[in-house]
């Protein structure tokens, strides 16, 4: 009955979701966008990192530094620091680069220096550098200690730690939450909408207040997210299963993999459990 109500009802109106689906305004919604997750995402993946070692260093400076930012990024909405940066320059008219209580050597304008792209950036990039920086955390604290343990007593630095041990063995509880933040990152840019920042909804909005159209100018909307958010999940379900591969000793096939043995009559790959006998049902071997 729903699939029905879909085709039928006319007030889903498709022909004009089809006249709008690639209208010059929702494509230009659409760029602005993709710019926002791909911006915010490598802000907040970057800043995430720093701010996670700095959480699990033993300086107390750096862990407390970085634990006030988390505290600060993550106990306000995300809507109010849209705002709140969008409103900066109310606060400080111009910014500069100078001696304290000296000489300025370069001022600008806030609002010059932060137009409204830039302040919805700092707003999603920012606050999603804290949560990554928890999800990090989380995964560095997932690799054993005995592993640093063991590079340091080959004299490896802990920089060198970090990036060639740690990391990459950490990356397999990275990647699943940090791909469902980019996809809850592509959603969220709609709430810059509210600093009047031409993204895919408020083009939408706009549209749909000239012509009246609301319900199909939201369809449009809705396809084009689904769209891109079918795409981030599937790019994610190939990344986890490339990390997946220092874990698994086989990997689950892929859906491609299983359409194709299941059009061709192929029974399903046997476990290890089948292949060595004495493992199914605790045994050892």
């Amino acid at each position: 009955m729903l699939v029905s109500a879909l085709f039928t009802n006319p007030a889903f109106k498709w022909d004009i979701v089809g006249q709008y689906l690639f209208h010059d305004s929702i494509m230009h919604g659409l760029l602005v966008t993709l710019e926002l997750t791909v911006l915010a995402m490598l802000m907040g993946v970057v800043g995430g990192i720093v701010l996670a070692v700095m959480r699990l260093s033993p300086n107390p400076l750096l862990a407390g530094v970085a634990w006030v930012y988390i505290w600060i990024f993550r106990g306000t909405p995300v809507l109010v620091q849209l705002v709140f940066w969008n409103f900066l320059g109310l606060i400080w008219a111009k910014l500069s680069i100078g001696v304290p209580w000296g000489p300025e050597f370069w001022s600008e304008q806030t609002n010059v220096l932060i137009p409204t792209f830039v302040a919805a950036l700092l707003g999603l990039g920012l606050n999603e550098a804290a949560y990554m920086a928890e999800i990090v955390r989380g995964g560095i604290q997932s690799v054993d200690e005995g592993q640093t343990e063991a590079a340091h007593a080959l004299g490896m630095s802990r920089f060198q730690t970090m990036r060639r041990i740690v990391l990459p063995q950490a990356m397999r509880v990275i990647i699943p939450p940090t791909g469902n933040e980019t996809i809850s990152m592509l959603k969220t840019t709609s709430l810059v909408s509210v600093i009047s920042l031409e993204e895919i909804f408020r083009a939408g909005q706009v549209i749909y207040s000239r012509n009246y159209q609301n319900i199909p100018l939201l369809i449009v909307v809705s396809l084009w997210y689904l769209f891109f958010t079918s795409v981030l999940t599937i790019g994610q379900y190939y990344i986890e299963r490339h990390y997946a591969r220092g874990s698994n000793r086989t990997l689950p096939p892929t859906p491609l993999q299983r359409l194709r043995r299941l059009f061709a009559g192929k029974p399903a790959p046997r476990t290890t459990a089948d292949v060595v006998p004495g493992l199914e049902g605790g045994g050892h071997v």
